[in-house]
This record gives structure tokens, sequence and C-alpha cells, in this order.
């Protein structure tokens, strides 16, 4: 008797999977053109308290942005027989994913320029999607890690929002 048939991996080797794969690499795409583009000029403009908000947000957008296409490459990879699926679950190429909310409060997300947002938002659903099909192929016991405390980076942003909110 042959071994069930896991759908999370046909799903993963399946033109779903290909659909997937090219709307995380155009929103890559998308997201580094609006960074080094338009997005530089939208940060100049905004009030300090956005500025920095802007600054978080971009930084997350990224981060969030590269763990994606890591783990869609590593999914490609495997698709192509380039490595097995128990290698891609490996310590070795394992990528690990995070829930990575925004970086700021809803008030002041809501004044950043509009296409950061967007951009912002589609990567939390793309990440969504992404986690769920890693839980699916790997199991729960790689569920995503959580971010319980701040980044180092997050953390240098605090101490900045306090130092300019106090006047200093």
């Amino acid at each position: 008797m042959q071994p069930p048939v896991s759908f999370a991996e046909r799903l993963a080797g399946s033109e779903a999977f290909g659909a997937l794969f090219r709307e995380g690499m155009a929103l890559v795409e998308e997201a580094a053109a609006y960074l080094d583009g338009s997005g530089r000029d939208d940060a100049k403009s905004l009030p300090r308290p956005e500025a920095l908000a802007y600054a978080a947000e971009s930084m997350r957008l990224t981060t969030r942005l590269m763990q994606i296409a890591s783990w869609l490459l590593l999914q490609r990879a495997v698709n192509q027989g380039e490595i097995t699926r128990v290698q891609a679950a490996s310590d070795k190429h394992k990528v690990r994913l995070s829930q990575q909310e925004l970086a700021s409060n809803p008030e002041i997300f809501s004044h950043l320029p509009e296409k950061l947002r967007d951009l912002a938002i589609h990567s939390l659903r793309l990440q969504a999607r992404v986690i769920h099909l890693d839980q699916l192929i790997y199991g729960a016991s790689v569920a995503p890690q959580r971010t319980t405390e701040p980044s180092p980076v997050e953390a240098q942003l605090q101490k900045l929002r306090n130092a300019f909110a106090t006047g200093m």
C-alpha cells in the first residue's frame, strides 16, 4: 500500500504555488522600487513622528519580504528537485518565518504614505498565506516564531521616539 499523498506537498508543487511565487517576487520588486524611488521623497516630506514610523515600517516590510522571498525560493528549489523536502526542513536550509505585525500604532500608520501602507498590508496577507502553507507542509513542530521582544532596531527607534517626544 502506498503512503497517502500530502495535499500540502501537492499544493506546493502546483500552479497555485507558481502564482504565489510570482506574487511574492513581484511584491519584493514593487517594494524595492518604491523604497528606493518615490518612497524616499515621501519620507522626506513627513513630520518627525511619521518619519520615524516610516523608517520602522520600511525596515519591517523589508525583513518580512526577505523572509517570504527566501521561503518561496527554497520551496521552488524543492519543486525543481534541487533539494529534498527533508533537506528544506533541516536547520541548515530552513527559513525561520516569524509573524511580524505592523511596527506602528494604527493612528500613526494611517498618516504614512498610501503606497507604503498598501505594501505593508499586502505583505502581511502574503506572510499569513506563506506561514499557513509552511505549517501544512512541515507541520506544527515548526510553528512560526512570534517576536516577543522588540528587535534591537525597534529598541533604538523607541529611544529616538522618546527623545523627540520629550523635546531633547
